[in-house]
């Protein structure tokens, strides 16, 4: 899967490593920029708003994909808005727990090559 399907699109479904190296690639980048932020002030502030602002998409994208290989739709985001244990649910569900094995209405197992 290229960087623009994969950022971009809700179509297809990844596994877990996936999703973890890009939630931590985004987690590192806004750590960055937080410690940007400590050293311009309001000039490292909008930076770093503008850059959460742009991450928004991808992110959601990121965890569709996830949801689609656990077999589930991609709705299943709206999960993580229920206080405490919605976010701890997802985080469990598609970081730690193995996707379908073999094809799903989603797509492919993006394992099966591997």
């Amino acid at each position: 899967m290229d960087l623009k399907t994969l950022l971009l699109s809700f179509d297809g479904r990844i596994g877990r490593k996936t999703y973890w190296m890009c939630y931590l690639g985004f987690i590192g980048v806004m750590i960055v920029l937080s410690i940007v932020m400590a050293v311009l002030g309001d000039v490292g502030f909008i930076i770093l708003m503008i850059f959460s602002l742009a991450v928004i998409w991808p992110a959601l994208a990121i965890q569709a994909k996830r949801w689609h290989d656990r077999d589930k739709s991609a709705w299943w985001i709206l999960i993580g808005l229920i206080p405490v244990i919605g976010p701890i649910w997802a985080i469990v569900e598609n970081g730690f727990l193995r996707g379908t094995e073999g094809n799903n209405r989603f797509g492919a197992d993006p394992l099966a090559g591997a």
